[in-house]
């Protein structure tokens, strides 16, 4: 592979954040967008989320934050992460080899250290690029989450999972298909019972998919354009156009 708390429990050594990325390429992100906008449009408007996703992931505090993406994609990201995130190239294709790259790269150090006990071993969680809306208190409480159970998952609306943390890599748990589809969240929850591993749940949240979503979240950001800057100025203009 290529690379580029709360209180005194809590560690960049023992919490990692990990972004599942691509570069802004058009027709290659957010493509169920398209009917909506342009390529080139939802190419701007991904590399919008992705550096509010960025900031929203580097204003915790105590968390060593990555990105994970496609080997092709590794030398952009690592330009726009710059020093403050490493880049890591997953093994294979799609988003379920990215996820169990994800626990494969980062959750297995601490499986090692005997000494250390479960609560404290090394607490990886992967999440999506486009959620620069998620309140940073959702990813706070998560790590917490997962400190008690073998894994963690933030369900989205529409039957998949915005997120996901363990602290062990589980080959087996994204087996299969059903990734980006209304069955995703379902699949891994029957996986992770049949390996007799312990959940824990984030809240329901939403992500961006569809044009129904950007209204959604132009609604939020309008309210609150700090949470997520570059991507609230997009959707300003965005919405000015389309209306």
């Amino acid at each position: 592979m290529k690379s580029s708390s709360k209180g005194a429990r809590s560690s960049g050594r023992d919490r990692t954040l990990v972004i599942m990325a691509k570069a802004p390429k058009p027709g290659m992100v957010k493509t169920r967008l398209t009917p909506s906008l342009s390529p080139e449009a939802v190419t701007a408007f991904y590399g919008c989320l992705l550096e509010d996703t960025l900031a929203l992931a580097r204003s915790l505090r105590d968390v060593e934050v990555a990105i994970m993406c496609p080997d092709s994609d590794v030398n952009e990201l690592a330009k726009l992460a710059g020093s403050e995130a490493r880049v890591v190239a997953q093994k294979g294709e799609g988003l379920a080899a990215g996820l169990t790259s994800v626990f494969a790269h980062f959750a297995p150090e601490r499986q090692r250290e005997d000494h250390r006990s479960d609560a404290h071993r090394r607490r990886v969680i992967a999440f999506n690029s486009d959620s620069p809306h998620l309140p940073r208190s959702v990813l706070e409480d998560a790590f917490e989450t997962l400190a008690a159970h073998d894994v963690v998952v933030g369900p989205t609306h529409d039957g998949g999972y915005y997120l996901v943390g363990a602290k062990a890599s589980h080959p087996t748990l994204f087996a299969g298909d059903g990734m980006g589809t209304s069955s995703a969240l379902e699949r891994l929850l029957s996986r992770a019972r049949e390996l007799e591993l312990s959940l824990g749940f984030a809240p329901h949240f939403y992500d961006i998919d569809v044009a129904e979503d950007l209204t959604r979240l132009a609604e939020e950001l309008r309210l609150a354009p700090a949470r997520a800057p570059r991507t609230a100025r997009w959707l300003k203009e965005w919405d000015s156009t389309a209306h």
